[in-house]
This record gives structure tokens, C-alpha cells and sequence, in this order.
């Protein structure tokens, strides 16, 4: 791709953005030198990288490479032997540190999660934890080896410090006793890496030993006493034996790692091709960006597309399309308008799309790959304008016509301006011919009016116009396609004041042909703006009709849902009703019986106004019942999202209370725990309840308040899947194994272990014996060998 169209449509500024993304310097280099590509599967699958490293971000948040460095200098002095210092090795600890950690977030979070086009790479990465834990242990800082690095130095830093103990001891008496009116100061000083004391200059005679240095009056000599010389001595060797045995284990930490050069290198270079890939996918949520998709046949199909370097907030969206129903667009429009902006827009995208990023554009927008993008676009936004500068444009479009070809994007910025307009007109047409005889997919903007009428006349060429308000003498920004673009210049003048008397005079000088072209634009702009505002008059009221249209089908199957329960209750109710008849009449059948053919009619009398009142009774409670039931709201039905595990709910129909232990299944049932009950309900069948009414429904089932008010959630998190009875009477202990079994079950743990001891087995016999009857208990067992043997026994739960 050539420079000059990279530097006028600012992809360096691109690359710049992009840079500050990367969180390592070679990730940040290799952002530096990324250039479009023209090779469609390398786009392809750069794009594809980049997509999902998009996807991982919004799934597990980001992360960083910010330890990986260019560790080549370090893994060649490594591959001939040499010996790292601490610095060095500690920065490689750091690099497998990061390496675990970027493994790590690479990993799916399921088996049966799917792979991407990342997955490789992190599967890849090799950690080496081992030899990152053993610099950590050898060395605490840049400046420090642990003692515990090696025995050796264990034992040389111990003499060292018992050699410092004995020198201050003595320097201590010293100073101390006798010689302390000899002393400048009762202080114990160094020079070099000697022990001295400070001893006025008068007394010099009166301390034996070794001056070092005195003091810049004269007046204060530091001598080294003669009884701890050989201390001292002893302290400087043990120095060099210390720093012998340090250089030593840097030696062998180097040998250690220098066996991995290779992986180092390996996981080197994927940390920085996935800091790179990482980049691009934060760049792309910084600008709101999009995969676009790429084709080879040359057309551009960019939705809502927006200039990356403008303000999001700002800039107006284009659509923009190009290649298939022709191949050339010409752009017109006032001045500011934002024909400049389209054109490098559609260049910068296509560039972006080829680099592998993503581009701030709507879904399923649409490039092309060419091999070459040329751009003749200028800054200058003055009407007048030099010979040099249409020299200069000229000289660029010399270049681009002996260049380009079929696989070539060219975006013209005022084509042909800088000159006489009649003769600037003729060589802009003459020069969009070329390219549209070549097939060379082409933009352009500019002010010609016979650069409109060429639009409109030639096959494959089409007009674009960039919209104008004259009402606010304002663009409006937006990208027109098929419509050229009026110049406004008499309705904008007139605006701004010029007298009527000049524009008509102005009007005279144009041409009848002129004057017709310009009505017709005008003719065609109002009719677009009708059309508009009629599509977006149909759009909403395409909107409204799909609201009803769902609105209808959640009240139809709301009245599905309603019959389906009125169905359900009536037949319920019939047989009751039924069965209760039968009741009746067989009660009224024995009752006859028994009366024998010797029965009075009083008696007779008395068994039918039983019946007959048993009948009334019945009909008043079945008319109760429907006045009630028609009083009653039908409950909202609550959606999957509203369900949580431990969320409170009523149980509608059995009139139960509890919490929710499962995820509804695909036809709505879940479980619901209502006390030591595990019951199977559908997601219609349930409304939420307040914590308030969750602890009532527990204090009925278990007799008392559960603690913490909001059942057994707060417990959820601290309840032990182990309890100790260990040193407790029977009955405390199973006054304690009472409670802790109720908050276990209560909690949803599958099993606990109780451990009583073996002891003489009267507390495993009492917790046996208890454990018969409890009715959530499953089953129960001893522990096996490893789990505690007959001092433990293992509780398992009803699910």
C-alpha cells in the first residue's frame, strides 16, 4: 500500500490510537508496523482473531502482557553461558509469572465450551512455573539473594552477623569504659568497610590502631583499635566469600533456565501476538467498531459508517455503497458539507478493514480488498485556489492514472478545480471516463454541474450529494446517493442578504439549459423530502403495528393460559362434585334400608330434608367459591431471568412457601424447598415473596425463627460440611447435631460428616440412633479408611 494515500487518509494517527493499547513494548512495536494486507484469507483470519479476542473482553474482562519484554540480548547470553544478574532473572520470573496468568485466562471455564481462534495460541503459552518459583525463592529483589538461596550462604550470612555481634560488643566496651574521655563522640562509625572510632586528635597516642580517616577540621581522627582488626579481617572475607557463593547461584539459576531458552522464546513471541490481537479488539470497543465483510469482487457496502478520528458524539453516520450497481460516485454539495469527510471515511475504513481491525460502522457492513487505495485528497478549503495547487493535484491524478488498475479504490477531492471551470470541467470528465473505461471503482467530489449531467447520462456512474439545510444555511451531513446535489448559492446569498435585484440579475446570466438543470435538482430534492418523510411516517407505523401485533399474542396466549386453569379447576371440581353425589345418595340408600317397610313418614321426612340441606349447603359453597375466584387477580407470570437459587416464592396452587433450588427446565418445572420438602413446580405456578413471608413459612415448619431472617441464604455461605461432637455429652450433642443437620439440609449440601470418636461408642450409638429419625436423611454409613474410619460417620441427604 502506497504512503502517500496512508499519510492523507491519516491511517498513521490510526496506528497511533492503536499503539497506546498494547500493554508490552514488543506488542506495541509490532501495532507500529502493522500495514494493510491484500491477501483476502490473511485479512479473513485477522480479522476473525480479532473478533474474538472482542468476545473475550465482554466475556471475562481484559488482560494484560505487560511483563513481556524483547528478551533477546538475555536468551543469547543465556545460550552461551553466561551468568544473569538478579535484575535479568527476576524480569524473566515476572514474564512466566504473567505467562500463568495470561494461560490462565485463556482456559475455558467449561469442558465442553467451544473453541475460537485464540484457543491455540493460549494452549500453547508454557508457563514454566517451576523455574519462575525457584528465582523467587533464590532472590528477593533486584539488590538481594535470600539466605535460604543456598546453604552455603546460610551459613556464611550467620558468621557475618555473629562477627558484627562480637565487633560491636567490643567497640561497645569500649566506648563505654576506659577510652570514652578519649572520644569525640560515644559512637561506633565506618569507613570503608571498617568499624572506627571517633578519637580527638590529642589522644591519638593514647588508642592503638589503624587511622582510616579523619575529620575535615583536623580535630577528629577515625581509628580502627587494634582488638578488633582481626574481626574486621574476618568480616571482609566473609564479604567475598558471600559474594563468591551469590555469584554462584546466579550461575546455576542462569544454567536452570538457559535449559528453556527455547520455550521462552516461544512463549515470548505468542505473548506479543496475543498483546497485538488484544489491542486491536480494545482499540475496536474504544470506537464502537464492528468485523466488517470482506468480498473480492470490489463492491463496498458500509452501514452507518463514521469517521474513526471524529468525535463519536459528533459525527453524522453515512451509508455509503459502491461496485455493484456501478462503479463510479460523484459527490456534490456546498462547501463544509462533508463530501471531504465521505471520501476519506470510505478510504480509512477500507484500509482499517484490510489492517485486520475492526471499523466503526453498523452490522453487516461490507469491504472489498484492493490491492491498491489512491487518494488525491488536499486541505485546502478556499475557492481560491493557485496555479501551484492545480499543479500539484494534477501531478497526484498523473501518478494515480499510471498506476491504478481494476484492483485499485481512487478518491478524488475536487477534481479539476484550481483552473478556468469550462476547461477544469472537460479534463475532470475526461479523466473519470479513463477510470470508468478501466473499470476502476472510483469517488469524487466536486462543484461541476457537467460532472452531474455526466453522472446522469453514463451507465455504471452514479450521483451522490452531501444534504444541505437552506432554512439554518447549515449541512446537515448525511450522504445522499442516487440525487446530485443543488449549489444553493442564490437561496443561500439571499439568506444572507444579498438584494433580490442582484439574484435576479445573477438568475439572467445562467442559461436556459442551466436554469431547467437547476429546477430539476430543485424539483428532485423536494420530491426526495416528501419521499422521506412518507417512509418515515411507514416506518412508524410499521413499529406501532408490530407493538399490537405483540401485544395480541401475549394477550391470546394470557386468555390460552387463563381457559387451560378454568378447564383444569371446573374438572376438578366436577368430580368432587361427583364423587360427593355418590356420597349423598348412597348415605340416603342406607339410610332408607335401615328404615325397613315399618319406617314412619316422619322419619322419612327428617333423612330427605337431611339431604335436601346437604345439597343447599353444597350449591351456596360452590357459588362462594366461584364469587371468590373471580375476585381473585390472576398473578403475573414471573420470567426465568426473575429466579435466582435461594429466591423466595409461594407455590400458587398447593399454597406452599419456599426457596428455589433449581434452574427451570426447558418446559418451566424447577424444585422448590419448602421446609424438609423438595417439591417440583412450574415457573407459571409461582409469585415471589418477601423475606418476611419465607421466615413465617419456615417458623411454621421447624417450630422456631431461622437465624438470620432470611431463611438459610446467610448461612449458605459459612455453613461446614463437617461437625465435631468430639468431648460432648449424648445430649448435647444431638441437641447440636439437631441444628446443624436442619441449617446443612436447609443450605442444599448433598452430604456432611459427623465425627463423634471411637471411644467406647455410646455417642456413635446415640448419633446412629437419631440419624433413624430424621426424615430428610437419605442414608448413613461409617467412614471409610481415609475418611475417619468408625470415628466418623458420612450423612447423606434426600435431594
Amino acid at each position: 500500500m502506497n504512503s502517500k494515500a496512508l499519510h492523507v487518509l491519516e491511517y498513521d494517527k490510526i496506528i497511533e490510537r492503536l499503539t497506546d493499547h498494547a500493554s508490552s513494548d514488543p506488542g506495541r512495536k509490532m501495532c507500529r508496523e502493522l500495514v494493510p494486507s491484500s491477501d483476502i484469507k490473511e485479512i479473513r483470519n485477522n480479522l476473525t482473531k480479532t473478533n474474538d479476542a472482542i468476545a473475550r473482553i465482554f466475556k471475562k474482562g481484559s488482560t494484560s502482557f505487560g511483563d513481556n519484554r524483547d528478551f533477546t540480548g538475555t536468551l543469547k547470553a543465556l545460550k552461551i553461558g553466561a551468568a544473569l544478574d538478579m535484575g535479568s532473572l527476576l524480569r524473566l520470573a515476572s514474564f512466566l509469572d504473567n505467562v500463568n496468568r495470561v494461560k490462565s485466562y485463556g482456559r475455558p471455564a467449561r469442558e465442553d465450551e467451544n473453541t475460537d481462534s485464540l484457543s491455540e495460541m493460549f494452549s500453547m503459552l508454557e508457563p514454566l512455573t517451576f523455574v519462575a518459583a525457584e528465582i523467587r525463592r533464590c532472590i528477593v529483589s533486584e539488590d538481594e539473594i535470600a539466605s535460604d538461596a543456598s546453604p552455603a550462604l546460610k551459613h556464611i550470612r550467620r558468621g557475618i552477623m555473629l562477627t558484627n555481634d562480637r565487633i560491636h560488643e567490643q567497640l561497645n566496651k569500649m566506648i563505654n569504659g576506659s577510652m570514652r574521655t578519649y572520644l569525640q563522640d560515644s559512637v561506633v562509625t565506618m569507613r570503608g568497610d571498617r568499624y572506627c572510632i571517633p578519637v580527638r586528635s590529642e589522644y591519638k597516642g593514647q588508642v592503638s590502631g589503624i587511622v582510616h580517616d579523619q575529620s575535615s577540621s583536623g580535630s577528629t581522627l577515625f581509628i580502627e583499635p587494634q582488638a578488633i582488626v582481626e574481626l574486621n579481617n574476618k568480616l571482609r572475607e566473609m564479604a567475598l566469600q558471600e559474594q563468591a557463593e551469590i555469584e554462584k547461584i546466579l550461575a546455576e539459576l542462569s544454567l536452570r533456565v538457559a535449559e528453556h531458552v527455547d520455550d521462552i522464546k516461544f512463549d515470548s513471541d505468542i505473548m506479543t501476538d496475543l498483546d497485538f490481537v488484544f489491542a486491536k479488539a480494545s482499540y475496536a470497543l474504544e470506537i464502537n467498531g464492528m468485523v466488517p465483510v470482506f468480498n473480492e469482487h470490489h463492491a463496498i457496502d458500509i452501514k452507518k459508517g463514521r469517521h474513526p478520528l471524529i468525535d463519536k458524539k459528533k459525527v453524522v453516520p453515512i451509508d455509503v455503497y459502491l461496485g455493484r450497481d456501478f462503479d463510479m460516485l460523484i459527490i456534490t454539495g456546498p462547501n463544509t458539507g462533508g463530501k471531504t469527510v465521505t471520501l476519506k471515511t470510505v478510504g480509512l475504513l477500507t484500509l482499517m478493514g484490510q489492517a485486520g481491525l475492526a471499523i466503526p460502522a453498523g452490522d453487516h457492513s461490507e469491504l472489498s480488498v484492493f490491492d491498491e487505495v489512491y487518494a488525491d485528497i488536499g486541505d485546502e478549503q478556499s475557492i481560491e485556489q493557485s496555479l501551484s495547487t492545480f499543479s500539484s493535484h494534477m501531478t497526484n491524478t498523473v501518478s494515480i492514472l499510471e498506476h491504478a488498475d481494476e484492483n485499485s479504490l481512487c478518491l478524488f477531492d475536487e477534481l479539476g478545480a484550481g483552473t478556468d471551470p469550462t476547461e477544469g470541467a472537460a479534463l475532470a470528465i475526461s479523466i473519470l471516463n479513463d477510470l470508468h473505461s478501466r473499470k476502476i471503482r472510483t469517488m469524487a467530489t466536486t462543484h461541476y454541474s457537467e460532472l452531474k449531467v455526466y453522472a446522469l447520462n453514463t451507465p455504471g456512474i452514479q450521483n451522490a450529494s452531501c444534504e444541505f439545510d437552506v432554512e439554518s444555511l447549515r449541512p446537515t451531513y448525511k450522504l445522499l446517493i442516487g440525487i446530485p446535489g443543488k449549489s444553493n448559492a442564490f437561496a443561500i446569498s439571499q439568506k444572507l442578504g444579498l438584494p433580490e435585484r442582484i439574484i435576479e440579475a445573477a438568475k439572467g446570466q445562467i442559461s436556459t439549459e442551466d436554469k431547467k438543470f437547476e429546477d430539476l435538482l430543485a424539483d428532485l430534492e423536494r420530491s426526495r423530502k416528501i419521499i422521506e418523510n412518507e417512509r418515515l411516517e411507514i416506518e412508524q407505523y410499521k413499529k406501532e403495528t408490530q407493538e399490537l401485533h405483540k401485544r395480541l399474542e401475549e394477550k391470546t396466549d394470557k386468555l390460552d393460559r387463563q381457559r387451560e386453569d378454568i378447564i383444569r379447576e371446573a374438572n376438578e371440581q366436577a368430580r368432587e362434585i361427583l364423587q360427593e353425589a355418590k356420597d349423598m345418595a348412597d348415605d340416603t340408600i342406607r339410610t332408607f334400608r335401615k328404615a325397613g317397610p315399618g319406617a314412619s313418614i316422619a322419619d322419612l321426612e327428617r333423612a330427605r330434608t337431611s339431604v335436601g340441606q346437604k345439597i343447599s349447603d353444597k350449591n351456596k359453597a360452590i357459588s362462594n367459591s366461584s364469587k371468590n375466584e373471580k375476585a381473585k387477580e390472576t398473578h403475573p407470570i414471573l420470567k426465568e431471568s426473575q429466579l435466582k437459587l435461594g429466591e423466595s416464592v409461594k407455590i400458587v396452587s398447593m399454597g406452599l412457601k419456599g426457596t428455589i433450588s433449581s434452574k427451570p427446565d426447558k418446559d418451566g418445572n424447577l424444585y422448590v424447598q419448602c421446609g424438609i420438602m423438595r417439591t417440583k413446580a412450574n415457573i407459571r405456578d409461582l409469585v415471589l415473596v418477601s423475606d418476611d413471608d419465607a421466615k413465617t413459612a419456615m417458623k411454621k415448619f421447624y417450630g422456631r425463627n431461622t437465624s438470620g431472617g432470611k431463611m438459610d441464604l446467610s448461612k449458605a455461605a459459612n455453613i461446614r460440611t463437617e461437625i465435631n461432637l468430639i468431648g460432648k455429652n449424648c445430649d448435647d450433642a444431638i441437641a447440636a447435631l439437631d441444628k446443624y443437620l436442619d441449617d446443612a439440609y436447609m443450605t442444599h449440601l448433598n452430604n456432611v460428616r459427623v465425627v463423634h470418636g471411637k471411644g467406647s461408642g455410646a455417642l456413635r450409638n446415640a448419633v446412629h440412633n437419631y440419624l433413624k429419625g430424621v426424615p430428610y436423611v437419605k442414608s448413613y454409613k461409617l467412614g471409610e479408611y481415609g475418611e475417619g474410619d468408625a470415628g466418623v460417620t458420612i450423612v447423606n441427604f434426600i435431594k
